[in-house]
């Protein structure tokens, strides 16, 4: 096994890591860019957003797949075609000037996304001690957080200096090289054992997770706390656009860097899980959420910040221990079970910034807010829900024990 501290350690820790970097690099790279596309091409704000969700509904609906071909193959194999996929699909972009075809191309880049985000920790586990496994697990999250920040920050201010056909090219450099060096990087598995696992095995545990109220609720969090999160900061791109302020795509897009919060928050969860439970967070993280998206209706830039702060301090929370409890209480069939929270993550932000953009068009930054409300009103519904559930299987636990002979 790779042990923690060793020099093989190091090497293959960097590559997972680096890999993962350019995985959400190249996920989030064009979320800045939706207000120049709505400005340019002279299309809807709704229509815009089709580049960010064609990617991440290409991803959640991949997820899955990669893992069955992942049991067969090799998770190796799976990552490295997954990686080098990203430049091939990113030159064709950055040549293309079709916005449909550069929105099913988008849809390309994240099924490829999937390959990587489906298998990396299966790797992980396989091939590192349980030492080594839970830091190298903490440096993946972290460049996770990373790379999403740092593909934003590099579309908004590209774009601004060369264009977003510029912007891609640049991306699509950067990902050829530190695709070359993850290759070199990532040494072969050495405990993989090829499974027969089918997809239609997957399916049946697929449906046994849905059927479990316990996990379907956590699911349904996980996909409608994305909604509000990610999408909020695409509206409120649109907004600092737009006049009065008019602000510049390059400096926009650094409104990014207030993800910092929840990459601060997601690590304290585990403290909260430990002393008031998965639940209570969740529901706390939501309202810190609400506070946030409050704060946001102030018209000076600075109040917004500091509401994008609050908001993604808030989301990030729910989600790391919504994340957490589906693969805590999963029985069987884990790595299933958290593949299908990010299937229901994916979507939901997929379909979120539709619904916020909608209002945004219809009733300006006063709906937008309106809007999240009622998605905070349907997530404070499905914590409670799982509360309930919670409740009810305690009760029939006791019962049980007490009929017991």
């Amino acid at each position: 096994m790779i042990e923690l501290g060793s020099p093989r350690y190091r090497l293959t820790a960097f590559a997972l890591a680096f890999g993962s970097f350019l995985i959400f690099c190249n996920l989030y790279l064009f979320q800045p860019m939706l207000p120049v596309f709505a400005a340019t091409d002279g299309i809807s704000e709704t229509r815009a957003n089709w580049l960010l969700a064609a990617t991440t509904l290409g991803l959640s609906f991949s997820l899955v797949p990669w893992a069955v071909v992942s049991e067969r193959v090799g998770r190796r194999p799976v990552m490295l075609v997954s990686l080098w996929m990203l430049p091939v699909i990113g030159l064709i972009i950055a040549t293309s000037s079709s916005f449909w075809i550069i929105v099913g191309l988008r849809a390309l880049v994240g099924i490829a996304l999937g390959g990587f985000a489906a298998v990396a920790v299966a790797y992980m586990a396989e091939e590192f001690s349980p030492e080594a496994l839970a830091i190298a697990v903490g440096s993946y999250i972290s460049a996770n957080s990373l790379g999403g920040i740092s593909g934003r920050v590099f579309g908004g201010m590209m774009t601004d200096w060369w264009g977003w056909h510029g912007a891609v090219m640049a991306m699509t450099v950067f990902s050829l090289v530190g695709v070359a060096i993850v290759s070199k990087l990532l040494p072969r598995q050495r405990y993989f054992s090829p499974g027969n696992t089918s997809l239609l095995v997957h399916s049946r545990g697929v449906l046994t997770h849905l059927r479990t109220p316990k996990l379907w609720l956590a699911m349904l969090i996980g996909g409608v706390n994305f909604a509000l999160f990610v999408n909020l900061f695409s509206v409120i791109a649109f907004r600092l656009v737009a006049a009065p302020y008019q602000l510049p795509v390059s400096l926009v897009s650094s409104v990014f860097v207030c993800y910092l919060a929840g990459t601060v928050t997601s690590r304290l969860s585990g403290r909260w899980v430990l002393h008031f439970g998965a639940i209570k967070g969740m529901a706390f993280g939501t309202c810190v959420a609400m506070l946030g998206v409050l704060v946001t209706l102030s018209s000076q830039v600075l109040w917004m910040v500091v509401g994008l702060l609050i908001v993604s301090g808030g989301a990030f929370f729910t989600h790391s221990l919504a994340y957490g409890w589906v693969s805590r209480q999963a029985a069987q069939g884990k790595a299933t079970a958290t593949a299908l929270y990010l299937v229901h993550y994916y979507v939901g932000g997929s379909l979120g910034g539709f619904y916020l953009i909608a209002a945004w068009q219809h009733y300006a930054w006063p709906g937008v807010v309106i809007a999240a409300l009622v998605l905070i009103t349907v997530l404070l519904g499905l914590v409670f829900g799982l509360s309930r559930v919670m409740r009810r299987r305690r009760e029939s636990q006791r019962h049980a024990h007490v009929v017991a002979p």
